[in-house]
């Protein structure tokens, strides 16, 4: 694993000035894949959006978007699923991970109706996913954006299902790891797939029911021994192994 190399890597960039789309550091090759980590502009949001670019050696590949979990705003936060993205870079994968939060940004209220306060943090995510595919269809032509699937935990789930809501040609799988307020979409459009921890139940409506995921073809595993805060990379090796098997296993489905 190079999480606490990423860590420091991405530290450091930090204090290194430069334009929008280019690297902040230079490029690490590691596991078959190499990492790139640059910031994206989307100028008419004004909006700026740090980026992992985790890319296989195959020529070819899907695309996973990655959206991390709410942590306060800490910068680093979408480093923190390397036994995730590390992992699917090094089995083929064309991995974007991003990072959502910005030092600057609005703390996410913790009062009131989370699908009425919390909706435009998750608007904001959904656009920041659609700028980064918009990007990357024309910066990097050989990933393959028509086999797009996006991945996301906790508040990062959240936008990912309101992303396939708003916009459900784009993508052909969204998996999601325990999103708790956004309700998964019931579409044949694309494929739907949610692991969820032992400790956090959804609000009402969020799951399909049982007649809903037969109809739509929807999968939900739950994980007897994970909890919610598991499921980056504090979790154990056990946890991590078990949460990444089910990732690989439903891209390959």
């Amino acid at each position: 694993m190079m999480s606490k190399f990423l860590l420091l890597l991405f530290i450091t960039s930090m204090l290194v000035s430069g334009c929008s789309h280019k690297p902040k550091t230079p490029p690490i090759s590691s596991g078959g894949f190499t990492l790139d980590t640059l910031t994206l502009t989307d100028t008419m949001r004004n909006r700026e959006i740090p980026v992992a670019y985790f890319i296989p050696q195959t020529a070819h590949s899907a695309v996973v978007i990655f959206s991390h979990g709410y942590a306060a705003n800490q910068p680093a936060s979408y480093l923190h699923y390397s036994y995730l993205t590390e992992f699917l870079a090094a089995h083929g994968y064309w991995v974007v991970s991003i990072q959502h939060e910005l030092p600057t940004d609005s703390l996410i209220p913790s009062t009131g109706i989370p699908q009425i306060v919390r909706r435009p943090f998750w608007d904001r995510g959904a656009e920041n996913i659609r700028f980064v595919i918009q990007e990357l269809e024309k910066t990097h032509p050989e990933a393959d954006l028509q086999n797009l699937t996006l991945i996301g935990h906790s508040n990062g789930a959240d936008m990912t299902a309101l992303f396939a809501e708003k916009y459900p040609d784009v993508a052909t799988k969204i998996i999601t790891l325990d999103n708790r307020r956004m309700a998964l979409p019931r579409t044949q459009k694309l494929k739907v797939y949610s692991l969820r921890s032992c400790d956090q139940p959804a609000d009402d409506g969020v799951l399909p029911t049982k007649d809903e995921q037969e109809k739509f073809g929807i999968t939900i595993i739950k994980l007897p021994a994970t909890l919610h805060n598991d499921m980056d990379d504090r979790g154990t090796e056990k946890q991590k192994k078990e949460i990444a098997d089910y990732v690989l296993k439903f891209l390959k489905e």
